[in-house]
């Protein structure tokens, strides 16, 4: 099933219909068991107007996020570590992504607070102070405030290569920034926990260009997904739960770098599609 979050409403997509859930939205996502939640909410509520949800999907829909911060982890996949090296090679701490990629310990860091984030059809940014600007395609799970991973949603990690390549300590810099993330374009909601065979998939365009096109899928994680929710709420409370970034193992070429205009368009099997746009700040 799938969750959207519109200007209008909270529309829930399952078996082809529609319903409308009056709850505020954080308390809605933050339950115990969403997906038994939102089956008992199919039982009891009428089906919304099918071409008035579509309408309100395709005109009015918002990053499925409330009072949620977003974290990331780093390092998750063999060509994320090997990018963090080559990008890393001239300031002399590639070693250190080589070490966390082999290490217990995940690399996990606050990416965003909730009213900087983008959505499905909206922009993200990049800096201008720096020369090499990527995005980077994630799963990204919604944690509640028990730690349990309860939906998934497609996340995009910009990120200034050039930034962090110059320095490990500027990560902040090269990650945090307004509009640096963005997730979409709704939560995805399964009844059992989503496949290792799951794929995810990145094009950039340039007008009519083509720039980057490549896939993967999340088995080729190193870590698995309950290992980083349980790591990530070893010392924090989130009361209204968590947004957590898993990696990237989709890289474009060194050569490249995002310009004003490109279009990123992500897709996640199950989830379904968000595109954004490059805009620059700074």
């Amino acid at each position: 099933m799938h969750l959207y979050k519109t200007t209008s409403a909270h529309l829930l997509h399952y078996n082809d219909k529609y319903y409308t859930l009056e709850s505020p939205w954080d308390t809605l996502i933050n339950q115990s068991n969403l997906y038994t939640y939102l089956i008992g909410q199919t039982k009891t509520l009428a089906p919304t107007n099918p071409a008035a949800a579509a309408t309100a999907i395709q005109n009015q829909l918002l990053p499925p996020i409330g009072t949620q911060e977003v974290w990331a982890a780093g390092v998750t996949y063999l060509r994320s570590r090997d990018a963090r090296m080559e990008e890393s090679e001239d300031s002399g701490a590639a070693d250190c992504y080589q070490r966390v990629y082999d290490a217990e310990r995940p690399e996990l860091f606050f990416k965003s607070l909730p009213h900087r984030v983008g959505g499905h059809n909206q922009t993200v940014n990049i800096r201008k102070d720096s020369s090499w600007n990527v995005p980077e395609p994630e799963l990204a799970l919604y944690i509640n405030s028990a730690g349990a991973i309860q939906a998934y949603t497609i996340g995009n990690d910009m990120s200034s290569r050039s930034i962090e390549g110059e320095n490990p300590l500027y990560l902040p810099q090269a990650k945090v920034y307004e509009r640096s993330a963005a997730l979409g374009p709704c939560l995805y909601i399964p009844e059992t926990p989503i496949g290792a065979d799951t794929t995810i998939s990145m094009k950039i365009t340039r007008g009519a260009v083509l720039q980057y096109e490549g896939a993967t899928t999340i088995g080729r994680m190193k870590r698995t997904l309950p290992e980083l929710a349980t790591w990530l709420y070893r010392a924090f409370d989130f009361t209204t739960g968590c947004f957590l970034m898993t990696g990237t193992c989709l890289v474009p070429p060194n050569e490249f770098t995002l310009q004003a205009g490109d279009i990123i368009d992500m897709a996640i099997d199950g989830i379904g599609a968000m595109r954004n746009t490059v805009t620059e700040i700074g």
